[in-house]
């Protein structure tokens, strides 16, 4: 009876091993998550952004997306794109994205519009858990102009653009307009730099932070630009272009700047080693067809 039992226990323990071993193999194959943050007057679950989470999913059977939701309610979210102080939206999606276990090995992240430098901040700040892949659509690396918004929101464009006109970087307006604590100033660099709540911070432009560097070693960082682009100003700045200071016509790119040559972000130690990708795409902003997706991007996700 006693060799009986100690062979069902053998044979019990042989089952669970192979159990464990299976499920370590079912895991190590699944793709990992991806996180998405949308853009300006989008929110996390409806129009647009549903329409990029079902792209994820059909291409990517079974895997696992969060898409970011600033705030209690969609209503919510879509009036934190435009007022929510960003540095404390960062600092929310830094909390919600530690504490949520399917991300704990690490997962791809996908910025859309103004979404792309927010989670490249997230990126910077908040290592753990650790990013793998960014890849930001039109998203505006830094940006001047403010051409158009989104239909059902445009009323608050009209409205932004007057305070940005009053006064982009006064200081009540830079705590509480999202639109402002990225606003870049060719004409006038040098109150940009003293006086950017957000944008100045994270492109390492009033001094250097190591730690943004080192958290910002992706795998790839993927970078598309909207030829025809009638949203972002400059669109050279989807790809880090910017104007040359002083003016607002001629533009420099990523390689000419001093971001770049002097490495602040870790940016050309990263295209040495073939993580920058520019990718382009000839439409409006955010126009993109699933074929394109699934050529160009889901080989970033899997």
């Amino acid at each position: 009876m006693a060799a009986h039992g100690a062979r069902l226990l053998l044979l019990l323990f042989c089952s669970v091993l192979e159990t464990l071993s299976w499920q370590t193999v079912r895991n190590s194959t699944q793709p990992p998550p991806v996180v998405i943050w949308h853009g300006m007057g989008d929110s996390c679950c409806k129009g647009r952004t549903l329409h990029f989470i079902k792209l994820v999913k059909e291409a990517i059977p079974g895997i696992y997306v969060l898409s970011l939701q600033i705030g209690n309610s969609i209503k919510e979210d879509i009036k934190n794109s435009y007022f929510m102080n960003v540095n404390d939206q960062v600092e929310l999606v830094c909390n919600i994205l530690s504490k949520d276990r399917k991300l704990k090995n690490g997962y791809n992240a996908m910025g859309f519009s103004q979404g792309g430098q927010f989670i490249r901040a997230v990126a910077q700040r908040c290592p753990s858990p650790p990013m793998i892949n960014l890849i930001t659509f039109g998203s505006q690396h830094q940006v001047y102009g403010l051409p158009r918004c989104p239909g059902e929101t445009s009323q608050f464009c009209d409205w932004i653009r007057k305070l940005l006109n009053v006064g982009a970087y006064r200081n009540s307006i830079q705590k509480h307009l999202v639109q402002a604590e990225y606003w870049h100033d060719p004409l006038n660099e040098e109150l940009y730099r003293s006086k950017s709540v957000f944008l100045a911070d994270i492109n390492q432009e009033r001094g250097i932070n190591e730690s943004y560097k080192e958290n910002l070693k992706l795998n790839k960082f993927v970078m598309i630009k909207f030829l025809k682009d009638s949203m972002v100003d400059p669109i050279d700045s989807e790809w880090f272009g910017f104007y040359k200071a002083g003016q607002a016509k001629d533009t420099y790119t990523l390689q000419e700047s001093a971001l770049y040559q002097e490495d602040r972000l870790g940016l050309k130690a990263m295209d040495k080693l073939n993580k920058l990708e520019f990718l382009s795409v000839d439409g409006d902003h955010l126009e993109f067809s699933q074929e394109w997706f699934i050529t160009h991007i889901v080989p970033y996700l899997n």
